[in-house]
C-alpha cells in the first residue's frame, strides 16, 4: 500500500492558494482514477481507491500546513505505511513555475509543512516538488504562496502540469521515479514564466 499526501490549507479562502498545489494534485489523481469521495479521517480528508491495479491512499491534511505531519503521522501509524512508501506533493518556491522534481529525503528547506512531517516521522519519504517561482523578495514570500494563481497561470500551467501529474504518478508508485518525471515532461513543458513580473514586483538587482 502506498500514500499519497497533498499538502495545503484547508478552507475556501485557500483553494486556490499557490501553497495549496498539493491539494490541488491529489484531487486532480483522484478525479483521473476514479477514487470516491474524500471523507474525514486521521485529521484529514482520505479516499481509497485502485490505481495501477494496487491500493492506494489519498490524504489531504485538515490541520493547516504548519502541523500537517499530525495527520500523515496518524495515516502512517494506522495503516503500517512506512515513510519510504509515502509520497509528499507540495509547493517549491525555489523552482520555476511548472517545473517538477522528485526525490526521496532530504531536508525541509524552510516549508513548514515538510518541517512537521519530519518532526513526526522523520525525512526519509518522497516528496514530489511542484515549482511555484519566487516572488523576488524574502519578505514578499508569504503572501506571494498564499495568494490565488491569477487565471492565466491555471490555464498555461497549473492545470495542464496536475492532469501530467495525475496520468503518470502510477510509475511512482510503482517505484520508478525517473520514468515518472520522464512521462511528465513527455505531456508537459513548463512555460517561461517569470513570477516575480507576476507577482506585480521587478526582480531585485
Amino acid at each position: 500500500m502506498r500514500l499519497v499526501v497533498g499538502l495545503g490549507n484547508p478552507g475556501a479562502r485557500y483553494a486556490r492558494n499557490r501553497h495549496n498545489i498539493g491539494f490541488m494534485a491529489v484531487d486532480a489523481i483522484a478525479r483521473r482514477h476514479g477514487f470516491p469521495g474524500f471523507r474525514s479521517r486521521f485529521k484529514g480528508e482520505l479516499a481509497e481507491g485502485q490505481l495501477g491495479g494496487e491500493r492506494r491512499l489519498l490524504l489531504k491534511p485538515q490541520t493547516f500546513m504548519n502541523a500537517s505531519g499530525e495527520a500523515v503521522a496518524e495515516a502512517s501509524r494506522f495503516f503500517k505505511i512506512p515513510p519510504a512508501e509515502i509520497v509528499v506533493i507540495h509547493d517549491e518556491i525555489d523552482l520555476r513555475p511548472g517545473k517538477l522534481r522528485v526525490k526521496c529525503g532530504g531536508g525541509h528547506a524552510g516549508h513548514n509543512g515538510l518541517r512537521s512531517i519530519d518532526a513526526s516521522l522523520g525525512p526519509d519519504f518522497w516528496r514530489v516538488r511542484i515549482g511555484v517561482g519566487h516572488p523576488g523578495i524574502t519578505e514578499l514570500v508569504e503572501p506571494y504562496v498564499l495568494q490565488n494563481f491569477p487565471s492565466e497561470e491555471v490555464s498555461v500551467w497549473v492545470a495542464p502540469l496536475l492532469e501530467a501529474v495525475a496520468e503518470a504518478i502510477g510509475l511512482l508508485l510503482s517505484d520508478a521515479p525517473d520514468a515518472f518525471m520522464s512521462e511528465v515532461a513527455r505531456r508537459f513543458t513548463p512555460p517561461d514564466t517569470d513570477p516575480a513580473v507576476t507577482f506585480g514586483r521587478p526582480d531585485p538587482d
